[in-house]
């Protein structure tokens, strides 16, 4: 079973730096975390940002529809 920085990192593209600055980390923390174990804050912290991105790509797409919807319709 991967570490979730490791895995988060790899997945996202991003630094252990990039990855403390986005959930609010340490470069520090997330270096040993991404040796050792992430607390259970950390992985919260992680799994919250990671579903937030999730959530924003879902809004992305339901305002492209309803624009890509009300163009048709002004048709």
């Amino acid at each position: 079973d991967e570490n979730i920085i490791k895995q988060t990192c790899r997945e996202l593209n991003l630094t252990y730096k990039q990855l403390g600055e986005l959930i609010g980390y340490s470069e520090s923390a997330i270096k040993n975390a991404g040796v050792g174990e992430a607390s259970e804050p950390m992985k919260k912290a992680i799994e919250l940002y990671k579903e937030t991105l999730n959530l924003r790509a879902k809004l992305d797409k339901s305002e492209a529809f309803k624009n890509n919807l009300k163009s048709f319709l002004e048709d």
